[in-house]
């Protein structure tokens, strides 16, 4: 059905792009260099022949390919990211292309000795025989989420190329800033026009989500008081010592690399300190709403207390709201669940219904009123020099899309 080359072809074209996003940025996008990316898609667009394209100035595209039947169908939507995590380096990509892989080690870099391994990332082995694309060891990929944008341009051209494929009106939105946790921000949900949507943005092969973490963000302060160090008994008060207890005061196995599945954590993320002052910073996370509201009071709680030992406010926590569990807003509407996995089995993809260990910008979208569910784009190992994704995976989203806009036709059909 989708011709693999290409895939391959419009996969390297956009992520040899860079477009790595910048969180102390206040612009939007983020970055100048994802305006290249923006435009390229939009002329893309216009050049298949999709109507209402449009590219605003913030760099969100839309398009619509409309309906080609003449029962009445909900315009469904499909929503993919085209910036690049800041995590690691997205500038120079030379993608490597790894065909009808032997499940051993693939070096991705001779000269560093940087090795790609299933002794380590077991998640390959899976891919035997199939085609791989991978880094060369000194840049992520870019698959998180080009391969989404990947999947859904494939899929719309494939749908314009066959006609005799039913379906409703079909919106296509591309957005910047995602990795920054901005992706939603400035989305247009009414000009959108969709009554729901999927983002293309997951990992493994299968992966259907409309689960994600409540998210938060906090900022610790920790003041101390600096003195000559000679003359500092009863003085001086380091600011790194108190911070020291805090963190070691948190559940130390209630961290990322302790959890897994609806598992929540605490993680430091960032620290810098003097004796003076300290400043930390902490994401929380928890798919449990009163988990993660209960998260946020410990770690007030805990400061109040350290507070309360040194008989004063050596301590300030200010803790700001991310994003919320889509889940609840898309319980009430699961049959565009149900459609997505109906389309799965269809195109003989198992779906795996898994809660995200972590947010897309369908969480943010969803309560902004578009319900959001999110499918895989087949990716694995995102933001880091051995990420990867196997080409036969985006053949299958590509799929995936393409039914979903023809079961969603016929769902509708009086």
């Amino acid at each position: 059905m989708i011709e693999k080359q290409h895939i391959i072809n419009r996969f390297t074209s956009y992520i040899t792009i860079d477009t790595e996003s910048d969180p102390k940025s206040d612009s939007t996008p983020s970055t100048e260099k994802q305006w290249n990316l923006a435009k390229k898609l939009a002329e893309e667009l216009k050049e298949m022949g999709m109507s209402d394209v449009s590219i605003d100035e913030n760099a969100y595209v839309m398009a619509t390919l409309p309906s080609n039947v003449d029962h009445e169908v909900p315009a469904i939507g499909f929503v993919s990211h085209f910036d690049t995590s800041p995590d690691f380096t997205g500038a120079n990509i030379n993608p490597q292309i790894v065909e009808n892989y032997d499940g051993k080690d693939i070096v991705l870099n001779e000269v560093e000795d940087i090795v790609l391994s299933p002794d380590y990332f077991e998640d390959l082995l899976q891919y035997k025989g199939q085609t791989l694309i991978t880094t060369d060891g000194t840049t992520l990929l870019g698959a998180d989420d080009k391969a989404g944008i990947t999947e859904i341009m494939s899929a719309i051209e494939y749908l314009l190329q066959h006609p005799e494929i039913k379906h409703g009106p079909i919106k296509v939105g591309f957005t910047p800033d995602e990795e920054i946790g901005r992706g939603a921000h400035k989305f247009d949900v009414e000009k959108f026009g969709a009554k729901w949507a999927y983002t293309m943005d997951g990992s493994q092969i299968g992966e259907l989500e409309y689960e994600n973490f409540n998210a938060a963000g906090a900022d610790v302060k920790v003041k101390g008081k600096i003195v000559h160090p000679g003359y500092a008994k009863g003085k001086m008060v380091n600011s790194m010592y108190i911070a020291q207890d805090f963190v070691n005061s948190l559940p130390r196995l209630e961290t990322p690399e302790h959890t897994e599945g609806r598992q929540g954590f605490f993680h430091l993320t960032q620290i810098s300190g003097k004796v003076e002052e300290t400043n930390m910073h902490y994401i929380i996370r928890d798919h449990d709403k009163e988990h993660f509201e209960a998260r946020k009071k410990m770690m007030l709680d805990l400061a109040e207390e350290i507070n309360s030992q040194h008989q004063k406010e050596v301590i300030t926590i200010e803790i700001k709201d991310q994003y919320f569990n889509m889940r609840e807003k898309v319980e009430p509407v699961m049959h565009i669940v149900d459609i997505a996995e109906d389309a799965m089995k269809a195109v003989d993809v198992e779906p795996i219904i898994k809660p995200i260990r972590g947010g897309t910008d369908g969480s943010q979208l969803s309560f902004m009123g578009l319900p959001c569910p999110n499918i895989f784009a087949g990716g694995h190992n995102f933001h880091g020099r051995y990420e990867y994704v196997p080409v036969e995976s985006m053949i299958k989203a590509t799929e995936v899309i393409v039914k979903i806009a023809e079961l969603t036709a016929e769902k509708y059909k009086s």
